[in-house]
């Protein structure tokens, strides 16, 4: 049977950010590598049994290396791959009951393909009367699901254990088409890494290598897990940030679950309560474990294009705890980039029936390309390894008080090759030894410094240049109709000028105006976890009132292009603002802040204020505001990686609850506004089943004070063809205003479901999505009469705002495309060519 391996939602994104950050890089090197000069101190072998008459594949058959006890048996389509841990000769023998066995020479220290062709024995065997009629292994099925409870069940309140994580990137699909080529020669060093996997058969050039060794310690009431990284040791990335995150990755998947969440995506577990509904499950064989008599069982999906796996287990006859555990996800899922993944999982007998997981080895094969031997992919392996069980320990233990999960010693990633000899708990191959040789030689290269220098151009926005970084190059230019055509010019200091304080600033111009806007900032990060960091800037420069956070800024060259009407609905902001973050602990930050605003109407204009009444006017050149400011941000158990200045949030599995607050400080009279605002959002994510997964987001907000329309809420619409989840889409800028208001989105990804069961549709994985959006606010007399509304801005009346859509995504695996419908406020006065349905599109990477 095919080794198989397992992957989480975490380890994916630290896989796919990394590998995504370098691709250009590789894509221009690794390409030229060819994949038979491989040096390797294993032999490797994969094949197929197949039937010698029939041509159909020998399920279940016993490949055995003959001078060792090394084994497997064949998948269900005749499959196989085995490892030998040395280089020697040696021969491979394929049988089962009813066949001829055959044996076939190996060639040690090589990877090579050995298919077999079994012969059917001719002989007359004894009658045998089988009285069960059911299928054993159905029973043995139930009682695994019947004491799930109890082998999940944790009787100690707190414990600890070390854990050894090991996480290796490796290019596949690389090719000797361009070897010749002068441009890589001074890469040609890197041949002797390059082997083949016996997963898939691809050659593959290791190209990253991590380890990190950490004491975990688990509480079960209060839950908590913290983790404490002792040593770690990473080729070519920040080992800091990389080591903590590598921490936060220790969750794995439960087998135990009914479901395990994967990118996004529920799979059904193998030994979920409903599991044979979408399995079929095959009594293979028993055998010893150790001194525990087990029993094999194979599985396999009973449908296709369901989230299922394809694998076998091991179980222990009187706990019906798992032993042993393989799972390959069904290879017709409908998942992007992903071409095969899967785990393999042991589980030790620590104390009496008390089965806990020692192992763990994760694999994903990725490719923009599916089933492909010609472009250029990658593998992720993950090995994880925990032993020194100790339980009961102190309740009140001085670690779970730590303000962040997971803490990395000042000395973590100063270890020598001898303390990792000593700690290692499996030995490294020369393969793997070598990357950290090879890794460093790769950086002396400068071709490589112009390559990564690329990418992180596409990626980033900004060029590197020296200690700065210029752009970001999509707001080089732009066009409204204000300032005409619009060029800006900016960039920012780089971790080579400090990790610590980051400068940034820009300067545009525009042709119509011909006025300069400018805007400065100084980020001071002091600590990445807990978090703390101080925020300075300033700007002088037009913004689009009503913006939402989600939506790209006016002055990005996609929302020129994509504009569904003019961009003319602009304000001058000068804008004064210091920000001070502090994390408490991981999943609390509070966030002060002290903000001075003064908003210019467009030329010669001037806002029109009413003090008393409609009668006594007032003609401002310009509106001031002074706040003070405070969020609070609770997000409970949130994963995030932390980057050079910005945290880049993965996920959470609980609502993120923000809490914001800001007042209105008079420092002159008769010249600035007095008020309070609050606002809370509550948003999460969730799987439903196998259905696919759902978002919503509730925004709900208050204003206290008699504010100008600019200070009021105006509601977030949507003037181009790019859809905007943070705003309503069918909805103009400036068109409703509120001073109190409830907000809510919702979405849901049905991931193909419908789809997946037209034949014709099944190939293109198309994924059917829903929307809907629901807006209710009210605006004061006071608020309603104080001011000059520009244009249509009203507030929205007795009548809630709606608008619904329905889409689809994953065309060509990036677009997504929406039908969107204005159900509300279709003939308000004032507004009786409101656009009632529209089309919008967006690019939407999902797995």
């Amino acid at each position: 049977m095919k080794r198989v391996l397992q992957n989480s939602y975490g380890f994916y994104t630290l896989f796919l950010r990394t590998f995504l950050f370098s691709a250009t890089f590789w894509v221009g090197i690794l390409i030229v590598l060819m994949p038979h000069c491989a040096y390797s101190q294993h032999t490797k072998i994969m094949g197929q049994v197949i039937d010698a008459q029939s041509k159909e594949p020998v399920p279940f058959a016993n490949i055995i290396i003959k001078s060792t006890s090394q084994g497997t048996l064949t998948d269900f389509n005749g499959n196989y791959a085995i490892e030998i841990n040395h280089a020697l000769n040696d021969s491979i023998r394929a049988s089962l009951l009813g066949y001829k066995q055959v044996v076939k020479q190996v060639a040690g220290g090589h990877f090579q393909t050995i298919n077999f062709e079994l012969e059917p024995k001719d002989e007359n065997l004894p009658e045998v009367v089988i009285m069960y009629t059911g299928n054993p292994a159905d029973a043995l099925m139930d009682s695994i699901i019947k004491y799930k409870k109890r082998n999940r069940f944790q009787s100690f309140k707190a414990f600890k254990y070390d854990s050894y994580t090991k996480i290796q990137l490796d290019a596949n699909n690389v090719s000797e088409r361009f070897l010749n080529r002068k441009i890589m020669e001074p890469f040609n060093f890197m041949l002797d890494y390059v082997d083949t996997s016996t997963i898939s058969g691809k050659s593959y050039l290791p190209v990253m290598i991590t380890e990190t060794i950490s004491e975990v310690y688990e509480r079960k009431s209060p839950a908590s897990k913290k983790e404490i990284i002792t040593a770690s040791q990473i080729s070519g990335l920040d080992n800091a940030n990389m080591a903590q995150f590598l921490g936060k990755m220790s969750q794995q998947v439960d087998i135990y679950e009914n479901y395990t969440e994967l990118f996004e995506k529920n799979f059904v577990s193998p030994i979920a309560d409903f599991g044979r509904d979408y399995y079929k499950y095959y009594l293979i064989d028993s055998a010893f474990i150790g001194d525990k008599w087990c029993y094999h069982i194979m599985y396999k999906p009973k449908r296709k294009q369901e989230l299922t796996y394809s694998g076998g287990l091991w179980v222990n006859d009187t706990s019906y705890a798992i032993v042993h555990i393989r799972m390959r996800i069904a290879d017709d899922a409908n998942i992007n980039f992903i071409n095969d993944l899967g785990v393999e999982q042991e589980f030790s007998n620590i104390d009496k029936n008390l089965w806990l997981k020692t192992k763990e080895r994760l694999f994903i094969d990725f490719n923009a390309i599916e089933n492909t031997r010609r472009v250029i992919g990658a593998y992720g392996y993950k090995t994880n390894i925990y032993s020194n069980f100790k339980f009961d320990l102190p309740g009140e233990n001085k670690v779970f008080r730590m303000p962040v999960d997971v803490k990395v010693l000042p000395n973590a990633a100063e270890k020598g090759d001898v303390f990792w000899e000593s700690v290692r708990p499996e030995t490294l191959s020369k393969t793997e030894s070598g990357i950290y040789k090879m890794i460093d030689s790769v950086k002396n290269v400068p071709l490589f410094k112009k390559y990564r220098d690329v990418s992180y151009a596409l990626v980033t926005g900004y060029v590197p240049w020296g200690k700065f970084e210029i752009g970001p190059y999509f707001k080089l230019f732009s066009y409204n109709t204000l300032e005409g055509a619009r060029f800006r010019l900016g960039g920012r200091t780089s971790t080579k000028f400090s990790k610590k304080l980051n400068l940034d600033g820009y300067v545009a111009y525009g042709t119509k105006d011909e006025l300069f806007k400018y805007g400065a900032q100084i980020f001071y990060l002091p600590n990445k976890s807990p978090r703390r960091s101080l925020l300075v800037s300033y700007k002088y420069d037009l913004e689009q009132l009503g913006l939402s956070p989600t939506a790209r800024a006016t002055d990005n060259i996609l929302s020129s292009f994509f504009s569904r009407g003019p961009i003319d609905k602009l304000t001058y902001v000068r804008e004064y603002k210091m920000a001070y973050e502090y994390e408490w602990y991981n999943g609390l930050i509070n966030t002060v802040s002290l903000n001075r605003r003064e908003l210019f109407p467009l030329g010669d204009d001037k806002f029109a204020i009413f003090p008393e009444s409609r009668n006594d006017t007032v003609s401002e050149s310009s509106i001031t505001t002074n706040e003070i400011g405070i969020d609070t941000r609770i997000s409970f158990k949130e994963t995030y990686i932390d980057g050079k200045f910005n945290r880049a949030i993965i996920k959470s599995d609980y609502p993120i609850i923000t809490v914001r607050y800001r007042y209105g400080i008079p420092l002159i009279q008769n010249k600035d506004y007095t008020y309070h605002k609050l606002n809370l959002e509550i948003e999460q994510w969730f799987n439903l089943s196998t259905v696919g997964w759902s978002r919503f987001i509730i925004d709900a907000g208050k204003i206290w004070g008699t504010l100008p329309y600019p200070l009021l809420k105006i509601h977030e619409g949507n003037e181009t063809w790019l859809f905007d989840q943070g705003a309503s889409n069918m909805m103009d800028y400036y068109e409703f205003v509120s001073d109190q208001y409830v907000n809510f989105f919702y979405t849901h990804h049905f991931d193909g479901f419908f789809f997946n069961k037209i034949p014709g549709m099944r190939k293109l994985k198309w994924r059917e999505v829903v929307y809907f959006r629901g807006l209710y606010g009210t605006l004061s007399d006071k608020n309603l009469n104080f001011s000059e509304y520009p244009g249509n801005m009203r507030p929205l009346g007795k009548e809630p705002y709606l608008e619904t859509g329905a889409g689809i995504e994953n065309i060509f695996k990036v677009l997504r495309i929406y039908a969107i419908w204005r159900l509300t406020h279709l003939n308000d006065p004032g507004n009786q060519d409101v656009p009632k349905f529209g089309i919008f599109a967006t690019i939407y990477f999902s797995f």
